[in-house]
């Protein structure tokens, strides 16, 4: 009887052992960054062709899946090794492929075109003779270039990813580029600077695939089985077509399409969030008359925090402190006319974008330029780290023209009035307004695309902020707040510049200081206290470590001539921007924590360390000049060294340094203009701002010379008295 009861058992073996194989979880990899048929979204979620159908195929199947994305190469090297269970990965048939994997039947015929930049089209493949074409690596259109280098003569290079072929078509280091024709089409439509100008070759199908031999080769007859139900049920169509098709990205020149469904809310995390944004960004971002921030920017992320239910305090430092303040902590999103670029995506995660920008050439209206080539050996101003920076050194060896970047758009427009730059480059609708503000400018080179605008946030941090921004944003869209702001700022830029109704003449010095006054004053306030205060702190870490380089203890006197290279050697802007962005950072790698630091306690601690390091040589100085015989003398006669130093050595000391100390206190105020690159907002910082709105640097910098030298006059003048007062 027991022999037949093992024998009932052991035939039932096979049935629980394949039970099992199919109740385990199917580990399936896939791409890392292949559009559309798989590629992480603003959201932070893998989508796509690829994703879609496994997603479909496990739910007709009753399959339990876990599907990750290492890469192409990663994902089948981890089929092959047994570290993954199956590979969707656009994976094109091929007869070696076939040798090593089990492969399904083909869900997607794909075709691979060439493709150029906008400005560099090829037509035919006689063109690409000496040329360089750039491919992924392993794939069907690497194969297919390799067929025909040798009929046309052109020299291929390979990339690890998609991204690294588009970036080095873009910077001019290959000329053209092949991959699968959708790849192409998707990235175009996402705004990528290319374009198609060839038919596509067709060169395989891509299929679902298992390593071959092993136990999940039933994964195949399955997915096969589904996949026929898909393709006669239309489910398979429908997820190709939601991904390939053009009516899915319809947009407008500055508007493009929200992918979120309107109606949806999210749930807020912090109780209030701090938004981060420029400070001069007209008409994104700008103060109007009533010094009060307004701009495109301002009035969508207030709609959107509206809309959503949450709390939100904005600050507006200036693009470059945001960016920081965001990556340090001290900022949970940033708002600021920024444009999406593969580089910024590596430190920041983006909402879907809520403009499209045209970058513009913008000359004084006496110019004689009206092409591109008109710039050879010109001058060419843009700011800083934007996109058209990025399209400016992509074409200056073409047009031979040299590039200057400037921190702040009123810099760059200053230097285009001053003859020191040639020509401009902006966003349009920043050219356009600066034109409406009286600058005398022309733009007779039609704009070119630059890319999607979006709200970001620190890269992994508040999910939450991206989602509410997504949903605000399709919400606002559907309701139409979201073109009554555009229509605000950009369809009579001219009368809509500013949101109050003011008569005041800004053209003249007495209208600037009419309507800014109160915003100068605050500003003077601040720098006054920061410097008084950052002096005071100075005095006392400067008498504490001028001491120690006098003392008779040699440790003390290493001691503070460490302290004194190492402070003098780092530059005060460098310094403030340690103490304001680097600690934090630190401090939350170590912790896990966010600590951000007030930007006038971290420009405080700067200059007291910065002056503090000067008036500690002064004080050694100080020591030094009094004739060494005297302290000679007195500890002859008994007397001690802290008693000699105090009686006889310092009070001539300080007779001596006094000059020296209001010195280095005029330097410690006009050194407070430094620390404005962290954002404070003190009297030049101010100054700034109100150029940014109405142009008027000139006047604008010629009032904040005079209330410099008036209060560095009054300060020396109130120095001198106490100094007279000690002798």
């Amino acid at each position: 009887m027991k022999k037949k009861i093992i024998t009932f058992l052991l035939a039932l073996l096979p049935l629980f052992a394949v039970t099992a194989i199919h109740a385990d979880t199917i580990k399936v990899v896939s791409d890392t960054a292949y559009a559309p048929f798989e590629f992480k979204d603003s959201d932070q979620t893998y989508k796509g062709i690829d994703v879609d159908i496994i997603n479909k195929v496990a739910e007709l199947k009753g399959w339990d899946i876990n599907m990750t994305f290492p890469g192409f190469d990663a994902a089948v090297n981890a089929v092959q090794s047994g570290q993954a269970d199956a590979i969707m990965a656009g994976m094109t048939k091929t007869k070696d492929r076939e040798k090593v994997f089990t492969m399904s039947d083909t869900y997607y015929d794909t075709k691979v075109v060439i493709a150029t930049t906008k400005t560099n089209t090829i037509s035919s493949y006689s063109q690409l003779k000496g040329k360089t074409v750039g491919v992924k690596n392993g794939t069907a259109s690497q194969r297919f270039l390799e067929k025909i280098k040798n009929k046309y003569k052109f020299t291929i290079k390979t990339f690890d990813t998609t991204d690294l072929t588009y970036n080095s078509l873009n910077s001019g280091s290959i000329d053209a580029m092949m991959d699968d024709q959708p790849v192409i089409e998707y990235a175009i439509k996402q705004g990528q600077n290319l374009k198609i100008s060839m038919k596509g070759e067709a060169v395989g199908s891509f299929a679902f695939g298992v390593k071959k031999g092993s136990k999940y080769e039933y994964l195949v007859t399955e997915f096969n089985e589904a996949l026929a139900q898909m393709k006669k049920d239309g489910s398979l169509e429908e997820i190709i077509t939601k991904w390939t098709s053009s009516t899915t990205t319809k947009t407008t020149s500055s508007t493009p399409e929200t992918t979120t469904p309107a109606g949806q809310k999210a749930t807020p995390v912090k109780s209030t969030y701090t938004i981060a944004s420029d400070s001069s960004f007209a008409p994104f971002v700008f103060q109007d008359s009533n010094n009060k921030y307004t701009g495109i920017d301002m009035d969508l992320i207030k709609a959107i925090a509206k809309d959503q239910g949450f709390t939100i305090e904005i600050t507006n430092p200036g693009f470059d402190a945001a960016l920081n303040a965001v990556q340090s902590g001290q900022a949970d999103g940033m708002i600021a006319g920024m444009s999406v670029t593969d580089a910024r995506k590596e430190t920041f995660d983006f909402s879907e974008p809520y403009y499209t920008a045209n970058a513009i050439l913008a000359v004084k209206e006496s110019s004689t330029i009206a092409s591109y080539k008109d710039l050879k050996g010109k001058t060419i101003g843009v700011k800083n780290g934007t996109a058209s920076q990025t399209f400016l050194t992509k074409n200056q060896s073409k047009y031979d023209y040299k590039i200057k970047t400037f921190a702040d758009a009123s810099s760059m427009y200053d230097s285009l009035n001053s003859g020191s730059v040639d020509a401009v480059m902006d966003d349009e609708p920043v050219v356009k307004y600066s034109i409406s503000q009286g600058q005398k400018l022309k733009t007779p080179i039609k704009g070119t695309p630059i890319g999607d605008t979006a709200f970001a946030v620190k890269k992994g941090s508040n999910p939450e902020l991206i989602q509410m921004f997504n949903n605000g944003l399709a919400n606002i869209k559907k309701n139409g707040q979201y073109q009554k702001i555009l229509d605000k700022y950009l369809k009579k830029t001219s009368s809509a510049s500013s949101s109050s109704d003011s008569t005041v003449d800004e053209t003249t010095i007495w209208g600037l200081l009419q309507n800014n006054y109160k915003q100068l004053l605050s500003g003077l306030g601040i720098t006054i206290a920061l410097a008084l205060l950052s002096f005071a702190i100075a005095m006392v870490i400067g008498i504490i470590f001028g001491m120690f380089s006098v003392s008779p203890v040699k440790a003390l006197r290493v001691i503070s001539e460490i302290f004194v290279d190492v402070i003098r050697g780092i530059p005060l802007m460098i310094l403030a921007a340690f103490i304001f962005w680097g600690i934090p950072n630190l401090i939350e790698s170590m912790t896990g924590h966010q600590n951000p630091i007030n930007d006038f306690v971290a420009g405080t601690i700067a200059l007291s360390l910065n002056a503090g390091a000067y008036i500690a040589e002064i004080v050694r100085g100080g020591i030094q000049a009094v004739p060494v015989g005297q302290m000679e003398a007195s500890r002859s006669l008994g007397i001690s060294y802290s008693k000699t130093m105090r009686k006889i050595i310092l009070p001539q000391a300080t007779k001596i340094m006094l000059p020296n100390f209001v010195n280095q206190f005029v330097i410690a105020l006009k050194d407070t203009t430094i620390v404005s690159a962290i954002g404070l907002v003190e009297l030049f910082q101010t100054g700034k701002i109100i150029i940014a709105r109405n142009y008027q640097s000139f006047k604008m910098y010629a009032i904040l010379a005079v209330f410099y030298l008036i209060i560095i006059t009054l300060l020396t003048r109130l120095a001198k008295r106490l100094e007279k007062r000690i002798k």
